[in-house]
């Protein structure tokens, strides 16, 4: 029973290696003299604006961006399966999605009417 686990290990496995071996090797190969425009921030080719001290506030828009992206990627992975076992399923899963998509189609309708989806 326990056998048809043993690729899956397998996989795991070699995945893990290779990603704590990629960790090490960088370590090892990689440069070892830092500078200051090395160790400078960089940011898509903007300079970093100065931040004042004490607590600093994200603006909103970034946690809305991040939560639509949340929403809409978990709509992708319902909407795969449904897809696939699009056949065995009926009209009840034509039903079952399609109150799916329009509770998603709200969410998206009202983040583009409250101006989520603009950048100032």
């Amino acid at each position: 029973m326990l056998d048809s686990y043993v690729p899956i290990l397998v996989l795991l496995a070699i995945a893990m290696l290779f990603a704590v071996g990629s960790v090490v090797v960088s370590t090892l190969v990689g440069p070892k003299r830092f500078n200051r425009a090395k160790v400078d921030i960089y940011e898509c080719g903007i300079e970093p604006e100065p931040v004042p001290a004490g607590p600093h506030r994200f603006p909103v828009k970034y946690y809305i961006t991040a939560m639509l992206f949340i929403v809409f990627d978990i709509e992708i992975i319902f909407l795969f399966p449904w897809a696939v076992a699009f056949d065995s399923l009926a009209v009840f899963g034509l039903g079952a999605m399609v109150s799916f998509m329009a509770t998603i189609f709200v969410a998206y309708a009202y983040m583009w009417r409250r101006g989520g989806l603009e950048w100032d």
